[in-house]
């Protein structure tokens, strides 16, 4: 996928904030949040889009029986109530700090859209962004109605490496830290957590990963494979 969107892995904010852009540098400023504040619930008016300069965002909805599932934790340099842009009125998630020290760049949908208007660059920065979220959410609903629980798990550990990962020289391992809890990733691959906890201890016994409150290793084996 990297070699396809030049826009992943890019710090969204230092690209897009309005700041960088004489006309509206003196008239945006930044919100502050600390750990459980919201950002917007579901149904509030979807009238801006939020860039985030530090900290992280959770990305959610509630199910009829009150249940929380999350859909994506976004850290800095990353954008979120992008629907916004395309003609969404009522946000249909919600957005949370899940840090105690986010801060927030938040552009109101008109200056957006002025930006896009007058610079064509920035205009396509923006819907090569969209193109790519949209591709990652349609692969990881494939990934939820075709493929078993283990596989999922293995393709999001793929995609954790990509965004969070780095290797480890001396053992060839991948080593993953990133900002998701258990809960977190089973919400993200359709499974509950008492099966994602049995299937991560039978991946540790098979000498396929390693992990902490903080921190996934996938050993040598594995992580060979997801470089190949």
């Amino acid at each position: 996928m990297n070699n396809l969107w030049f826009f992943d892995n890019v710090n969204l904010f230092n690209l897009l904030c309005p700041h960088k852009f004489k006309d509206y540098k003196a008239c945006h400023n930044f919100d502050l949040y600390k750990k459980s504040d919201y950002v917007y619930f579901e149904q509030d008016a979807a009238n801006k889009i939020y860039l985030i300069e530090n900290g992280k965002i959770k990305i959610g909805y509630y199910t009829e029986q009150g249940t929380e599932v999350v859909k994506a934790i976004l850290s800095k340099g990353e954008l979120f109530g992008e629907k916004a842009i395309l003609g969404e009125e009522k946000r249909n998630e919600f957005a949370q700090s899940i840090d105690n020290t986010t801060s927030i760049c938040p552009v109101g949908i008109d200056t957006m859209h002025d930006l896009m208007r007058d610079n064509r660059t920035f205009s396509l920065k923006i819907y090569k962004f969209l193109g790519l979220r949209i591709k990652k959410l349609e692969r990881r609903l494939q990934l939820i109605l075709f493929k078993d629980t283990k596989t999922r798990f293995l393709e999001f550990m793929k995609e954790l490496c990509e965004d969070y990962g780095y290797d480890c020289d001396k053992s060839g391992d991948k080593v993953i830290q990133h900002p998701y809890t258990q809960k977190d990733i089973a919400s993200l691959i359709g499974t509950s957590r008492s099966n994602l906890n049995v299937l991560m201890n039978e991946l540790k016994e098979e000498n396929i990963i390693k992990f902490n409150r903080k921190e996934i290793r996938l050993l040598h084996k594995m992580a060979k494979t997801f470089a190949s």
